[in-house]
């Protein structure tokens, strides 16, 4: 039998990769939008989510082993892929449409898709939800630099 780490890890490279390679997104505009002076730490973004995706698979593992099979934990792991999609959507979606409040109100979704994530897993692990707690840090302040770009950039929005 496949291990449930494996399955879950495997499931979510798929689908980020899915989404890589169906939705490409016009990465080419994005960086050359302005940004806010303050915003020394976008080379330490791509790390950020890297950690915030682990947590979020470590996350969905602890709830699987809980209570393996359920049909409670499968809707659960539903809402863990549910959680991912949006969030791998933003970068894509954005930069299709070439549109920073397309990108904030995606980044906004993402933060309540996991508060409620977190609300629904808080009965099976406490440490489920800690290790969601990363993604409920980050994802407002994701949103709020997006949302800070809008002005800087106003053919953009």
């Amino acid at each position: 039998m496949i291990p449930a780490w494996l399955v879950i890890g495997g499931v979510a490279l798929l689908v980020a990769l899915a989404i890589n390679l169906l939705l490409r997104g016009d990465l080419k505009w994005f960086f050359q939008l302005r940004r806010p002076r303050w915003l020394t730490f976008e080379r330490a973004i791509p790390v950020i989510w890297t950690v915030i995706f682990v947590c979020g698979g470590w996350s969905a593992y602890i709830v699987w082993v809980a209570e393996p099979g359920t049909s409670q934990t499968w809707g659960l792991m539903a809402g863990y892929l549910l959680l991912e999609i949006v969030t791998l959507l933003y970068t894509p979606i954005m930069c299709n449409f070439h549109s920073l409040k397309i990108g904030a109100a995606i980044g906004a979704t993402g933060f309540f898709v996991c508060l409620i994530l977190s609300l629904l897993v808080l009965p099976v692990s406490g440490w489920a939800v800690a290790l969601l707690l990363p993604y409920l840090l980050w994802s407002p302040i994701g949103t709020f630099v997006t949302w800070k770009m809008i002005p800087l950039n106003p053919g953009a929005a």
